[in-house]
């Protein structure tokens, strides 16, 4: 099961920086990614894998080099979680000043729906990128 977990860890590697990639450059353009959403949750998957794994390793009597390597393991889950508690509020944060979506004219509401999902891809991207740079570190601490 070790090498399995080293294997999901590498995944969560690749996916969340594929994601942070990804969302950085969408978002840079200003241009909402369908795939972006696709590569995010894959990576979040991996993420949860892993974290079980770990769990698993730890209750079969594996410990890892450094305890370290077990708040590396964790702390991606946090930020998981806080990172969509964050996205969340981006419609909030939106629509704080506008009484009723939908009497807006077709324009705006499509304008209003672009911001929403910039906001929400800018957020994920972040919370990305922070657990690519935490699984590096747990790589690292693991090994």
């Amino acid at each position: 099961m070790p090498t399995i977990h080293m294997y999901v860890g590498i995944a969560v590697i690749g996916l969340n920086a594929a994601a942070g990639l990804w969302g950085g450059i969408a978002w840079m353009r200003k241009e909402p990614s369908v795939w972006f959403w696709y590569v995010l949750r894959a990576a979040q998957v991996a993420v949860v894998l892993q974290a079980g794994l770990g769990v698993a390793l730890i209750g079969a009597g594996s410990r890892p080099s450094e305890d370290l390597h077990i708040i590396y393991g964790v702390l991606p889950l946090v930020i998981t979680v806080i990172t969509e508690a964050m996205r969340v509020n981006g419609v909030t944060r939106e629509t704080v000043d506008i009484d009723d979506v939908e009497a807006l004219p077709h324009a705006e509401q499509v304008a209003l729906a672009r911001r929403v999902v910039l906001h929400e891809m800018a957020v994920m991207t972040v919370g990305v990128l922070v657990i690519l740079g935490l699984a590096l570190r747990a790589y690292f601490t693991g090994i």
